[in-house]
């Protein structure tokens, strides 16, 4: 067994698996370490897997815009098939309702200066188009559990229509065929292995141990390890000059029987929510972090509760049920727990560190499914920058989006940013 690589990478979820892929078909030699059995079983196979534009920075939108070109043409992106079988994008539309403080003359700018397709829609609009969908404004969010819940709707929202937006059938599955993709230029990927050690030399990073007795060296370490990257960050010691940090944070989606209709990926923040259809013709159905809801932070991202809780379903289940009053409410709840990594401003940090040869690419569960498609090309601009001797801190590496010919400033990932203003949830 080889222990020495290019590059080595810690996670692979579908960001993980992304990174290597973009390494390995540059050519350099890749070894990718997961505490899991295979591709994709963490926070990734936690995700929605929705695919929307909505962010509150040009460079997110240019991202996400850019990501659903190559969603599209998967399996050109990835240069072959997994075994015959791809995850697939569905494209359904998706309309982002009007909710108190938005900035949506902001978010259109976003959309005009990137070139994704829009409508501004009324009320009338969005009864015409899906009338299933109950255009009524209830904002703030509240409890389920409240009385004030049940009022009655003090008047109407429109929204904004994206056609071009929907989601992935498997995310899971989505991160294995960039495993295979890895795989077919060379990458090597080692399963059931947890790091325990880093090590270095000199101030420039060395290699890791594993859990399982294997040292490893390399050039290049890359912390892609989801809910567990604070863990590692703090077996680097490189957190001391981190501006933005992340946490471990348990969420819930949940699944509710479809009605029939057709639905678009709804962001519905007027009730702190948002959905999607299933290909089986369900609803997906998730928080968007309303303040009147605790967000359950983990201390360890190992220690949690892995089932669907009866207070989360009801909460997600109702609230979407006063936006669709058709939806039937089974009792029985149905839906999946599990871990996102989250940065402090929502907003994923892809950078260097203050320890030569190690980069990070963090923060990213809840919003950045969508982004798997560039975020590797992200990681081996930064990458490749630094190691030629700019020092990105200061003189910040640009990459330019293939599909659609944007070039973004991706200093906006930086470490060292302050907070962005942002939605302040799972939106970005």
């Amino acid at each position: 067994m080889n222990n020495t690589a290019d590059v080595v990478v810690i996670g692979a979820g579908v960001i993980g698996c992304s990174v290597a892929y973009e390494f390995a078909r540059a050519g350099r030699s890749v070894i990718v370490v997961d505490r899991a059995s295979g591709a994709g079983q963490g926070s990734t196979g936690a995700s929605s897997a929705v695919v929307r534009f909505n962010y509150s920075t040009f460079t997110g939108v240019a991202a996400a815009w850019e990501s659903r070109q190559a969603w599209e043409a998967w399996e050109e992106h990835l240069g072959g098939t997994d075994e015959g079988s791809l995850a697939k994008f569905h494209r359904t539309g998706g309309i982002v309702l009007d909710v108190e403080g938005m900035d949506i003359q902001g978010s259109c700018r976003l959309f005009d200066d990137v070139g994704v397709p829009y409508e501004r829609w009324t009320a009338t609009d969005i009864r015409h188009r899906f009338p299933s969908i109950d255009p009524a404004r209830y904002f703030p969010p509240k409890p389920v559990d409240s009385e004030e819940f049940w009022d009655a709707a003090d008047g109407e929202i429109g929204a904004t229509w994206t056609p071009d937006a929907g989601f992935i059938d498997d995310a899971s599955f989505a991160a294995h065929n960039l495993l295979a993709a890895a795989q077919r230029h060379g990458a090597d990927f080692r399963f059931g292995q947890t790091v325990v050690a880093i090590d270095t030399e000199q101030g420039r990073v060395t290699g890791i141990r594993t859990s399982k007795g294997d040292s490893i060296s390399c050039d290049v370490l890359i912390n892609v390890a989801g809910p567990h990257s604070a863990v590692i960050n703090e077996l680097a010691g490189v957190l001391d000059d981190f501006r933005i940090r992340t946490r471990p944070l348990r969420q819930e989606v949940h699944e509710l029987p479809g009605d029939g209709n057709e639905y678009p990926l709804v962001a519905d923040l007027d009730l702190g929510i948002y959905f999607r259809r299933t290909p089986a013709g369900n609803l997906l159905v998730g928080g968007a972090e309303p303040e009147c809801d605790p967000l359950e932070w983990l201390g360890d991202p190992d220690d949690f509760n892995p089932r669907a809780t009866r207070d989360g379903y009801e909460a997600q289940a109702y609230r979407a049920a006063r936006r669709v009053p058709e939806l039937n409410i089974p009792s029985a709840v149905r839906g999946i727990a599990g871990v996102y990594d989250v940065s402090s401003d929502w907003v994923p940090i892809y950078d260097r560190t203050n320890l030569d040869g190690y980069y990070v690419a963090i923060g990213t569960s809840g919003n950045q499914f969508k982004n798997a498609p560039v975020v590797g090309g992200f990681l081996r601009s930064i990458v490749e920058t630094t190691e030629a001797g700019v020092d990105h801190d200061q003189t910040p590496a640009h990459h330019l989006l293939p599909r659609t010919g944007i070039t973004v400033n991706l200093g906006d990932y930086s470490r060292l940013r302050e907070p962005s203003t942002t939605a302040g949830n799972v939106m970005g």
